[in-house]
């Protein structure tokens, strides 16, 4: 009788033990990020939003994303380490055969943060529903210039700490719709899927072939219509 029931007890475990592993967070270290993106402009910039991108692609892996787009006839990658806070732009112009590289040190990233509005106030609500596959809670939060926000965090899933940005570093969880500032816009980011796949390693060092830049020789070439 007592056999029985050290075999019933152990049988509890493993299956207490199996559920607590089948909702257990799933953290991913490499893979895509694939976002629906919404811009809020002025009323005089409103027409640039239908020229925008309405999605967004972002590899990682490790603490190091990349984002690629085409502008015009160049196609742009951009490399950055979340933790480290450097990173690294490649241009390449296949039409004019031009391979461009440019190196952003931390300081320059950091320059460009501070000059974002401030994030600030972030609140769990309690309030939970389901962001495309995921569980989520809202949280409201504030920036320094008046405006106010609403974000969604799950925790069904972790993606590696710092993802979403320094400023989003308090929330338990991780971000599958939220608003935030790039280049000067305020956009927000919602989750359309998120793939765990080979993506990586990715290099902040200069390819072959790439010769190195300054932003500021960058912007020259542009502004003289090369």
């Amino acid at each position: 009788m007592m056999f029985k029931s050290v075999k019933t007890g152990f049988l509890a475990t493993i299956l207490v033990a199996t559920a607590v592993m089948a909702n257990a967070q799933k953290k991913i270290s490499q893979g895509t990020v694939t976002y629906g993106v919404e811009y809020s402009l002025p009323a005089e910039q409103a027409a640039m939003a239908s020229q925008l991108p309405k999605e967004q692609k972002v590899k990682f892996s490790g603490n190091v994303m990349r984002m690629d787009m085409q502008q015009g006839p160049a196609s742009i990658g951009i490399l950055q380490d979340f933790v480290q806070k450097t990173g690294l732009m490649l241009i390449d112009v296949p039409i004019a055969q031009m391979q461009y590289a440019v190196k952003m040190s931390k300081e320059e990233i950091e320059q460009a943060e501070a000059s974002a509005p401030k994030l600030i106030d972030f609140k769990a609500t309690g309030e939970k529903q389901k962001v495309g596959d995921y569980n989520a809670e809202k949280y409201s939060y504030k920036d320094d210039k008046g405006g106010t926000y609403e974000l969604w965090a799950t925790n069904d899933i972790e993606l590696p700490n710092g993802f979403a940005g320094s400023q989003f570093k308090d929330i338990k969880g991780s971000l599958v719709k939220y608003t935030t500032f790039q280049n000067g816009m305020k956009v927000t980011l919602t989750v359309k899927s998120i793939s765990e796949d080979k993506v990586g390693p990715f290099s902040l060092e200069v390819p072959s072939g790439y010769e190195l830049k300054t932003m500021q020789e960058i912007m020259a070439m542009q502004g003289g219509g090369q």
